[in-house]
């Protein structure tokens, strides 16, 4: 007879789900930032595809005539913009408020700028470590780098 398997259920923790889930956010914060820039630029070069006009010029004639534009897919298209960028400004205050942080603060915040958020993807942990280095003066170690980014993303996630 077959002994049935203990399977562990064990539910995720609050603070293991907070985590992982801005840690996720964080990875895929270079993704966001890549996709909204394209998504201005089609949107640009759609108006001005139908409109025959820029954008702007647009927006200021509309603007001096009250014009509505509710309902419509160029209004649809902002409010999607304005909404990921909204996310972008949150996730970038809360790292803001890491930095001010007395404890290892500015660590936390240049380890999370180089790991996820620079325009730069750096190719390996000891060219974070480096970054961390010529902005703050603290030499960490390759260990130590692990830790401390558990750390500044388990304080992140519980200020967001």
């Amino acid at each position: 007879m077959k002994e049935k398997r203990k399977t562990d259920d064990k539910k995720m923790s609050r603070e293991e789900y907070l985590y992982h889930n801005t840690e996720m956010l964080l990875k895929k914060y270079r993704d966001v930032v890549w996709s909204i820039e394209v998504s201005a630029i089609q949107a640009q070069a759609n108006f001005e595809l139908e409109m025959d006009c820029k954008l702007e010029e647009y927006l200021k004639m509309s603007y001096a005539t009250s014009a509505d534009f509710s309902g419509t897919q160029i209004q649809e298209q902002m409010r999607i913009l304005e909404k990921n960028k909204k996310m972008l400004k949150i996730i970038e205050s809360a790292v803001n408020v890491l930095k001010e942080s007395p404890k290892l603060g500015e660590i936390y915040y240049w380890l999370l700028y180089y790991t996820y958020l620079s325009k730069k993807v750096f190719q390996s942990v000891y060219d974070i470590i480096d970054g961390i280095y010529r902005e703050s003066g603290v030499y960490i170690s390759r260990k130590t780098y692990f830790k401390y980014r558990k750390d500044a993303i388990n304080k992140l996630s519980s200020s967001m």
